[in-house]
């Protein structure tokens, strides 16, 4: 997989697990990622273009999203951050298919994450599309999104943290650290809940949703059978994995739940994915299987760590694990997320049997067998 590295924004990897490297499924697109550049518009195949949007002072640089024609109009996966420029090459993009954004006659969201759903509510006044979500993540937008609503989240996760036996000199720094993107959204509540296994009703595409939980409690992928295409959001990635963490608005397991939904999506009959971020590829199964591969890891190193402690907080583990960087220069939002990343892994593990919760304030962790 190469070096491994800590990621701003969603999703971060932990470290190297094998030397396989999917292939891409356009090289340009590729070389783009490796030289940090934004790729090209591109029409992947008739009747579909993969537009890239761009994020703000990430490393990710851009979302994917991808215009799927239908008769009179498209239907575009994902929308990207709420920013101007991210709207405007949004729009540039749609020109370069021969479409306006009035063209827009549905959005469907992966999850509710800034750079895939920021920006559909602007897209859906501009066109009067109808924007589809699942119902998990329908249900977290306004505690997530709304001024009025914010602050109860934000206690919520400093509980959390306090729990995880984050100092108290660091609390409200992490609790509040995600405060600085929400300004990347325009609230929208969804037309359509997309639940698992529906049909999207898309004329000319035999689109159908998955539920793939995990990275967000309502993530979708969407599989076109026919084309042998899969749609994958965050789900999988070329290269990296997405975040998967314990949150107050996460399910108590959010790691069984991606590891069954990757086992899930393996099984799909599709000759290339689509993610949301990076590059298109060809090995869905291998690439599945790499990722299974390197949670396996991840779990074995934090199970050593809880086994050298005499009782100890996720916290404590977290800052012992090994990361791209030193820990005092992992910046706040990051330290969260890799806490919380941290504690789902616990959680996996406890559910397993591996480990033992120890409740107190803050908890600790000790081997399943003292």
């Amino acid at each position: 997989m190469g070096p491994s590295r800590t990621r701003f924004g969603s999703r971060t990897i932990f470290g190297p697990v094998s030397k396989f490297v999917v292939t891409p499924a356009n090289e340009s697109q590729r070389e783009a990622w490796t030289s940090g550049a934004i790729p090209k518009v591109e029409r992947v195949r008739p009747g579909l273009w993969s537009i890239p949007v761009p994020i703000p002072v990430n490393p990710l640089r851009y979302v994917l999203v991808y215009a799927l024609e239908l008769p009179g109009g498209v239907a575009i996966i994902d929308a990207g951050w709420n920013t101007d420029e991210a709207y405007d090459a949004l729009v540039a993009g749609l020109g370069v298919a021969g479409y306006t954004i009035t063209d827009v006659q549905a959005v469907l969201v992966t999850h509710i994450h800034p750079d895939h759903y920021g920006l559909a509510g602007r897209v859906r006044e501009a066109s009067g599309a109808w924007i589809g979500l699942h119902p998990a993540d329908a249900r977290l937008v306004r505690e997530r999104y709304d001024d009025a609503a914010i602050d109860s989240l934000v206690q919520r996760e400093r509980a959390l943290l306090a729990r995880c036996g984050v100092p108290p000199l660091t609390l409200d720094e992490l609790a509040g650290a995600s405060m600085m993107i929400r300004h990347m959204v325009s609230m929208a509540t969804p037309d359509r809940l997309v639940e698992d296994g529906d049909e999207l009703g898309l004329p000319g595409w035999d689109l159908r949703a998955i539920w793939t939980p995990g990275h967000s409690p309502g993530h979708l992928c969407f599989v076109a059978p026919e084309r042998r295409l899969l749609f994958s959001g965050d789900h999988v990635l070329a290269k990296i994995t997405p975040i998967v963490a314990v949150h107050p608005q996460s399910g108590p397991n959010p790691l069984a739940d991606y590891l069954d939904a990757l086992a899930a999506v393996r099984k799909l009959d599709v000759e290339e994915v689509l993610p949301a971020h990076e590059y298109r590829f060809l090995e869905l199964a291998e690439r599945v299987d790499h990722v299974l591969a390197h949670h396996d890891g991840r779990l074995a190193e934090i199970e050593r760590v809880v086994a050298d402690g005499d009782g100890v907080t996720c916290w404590d583990v977290a800052t012992r694990l090994s990361w791209s960087r030193p820990w005092e220069t992992i910046p706040p939002f990051m330290r969260r997320a890799a806490n919380n990343e941290t504690l789902a892994h616990l959680v996996w593990l406890a559910a397993k049997g591996r480990v033992v919760r120890v409740p107190g304030d803050p908890e600790a962790w000790r081997p399943a067998d003292r």
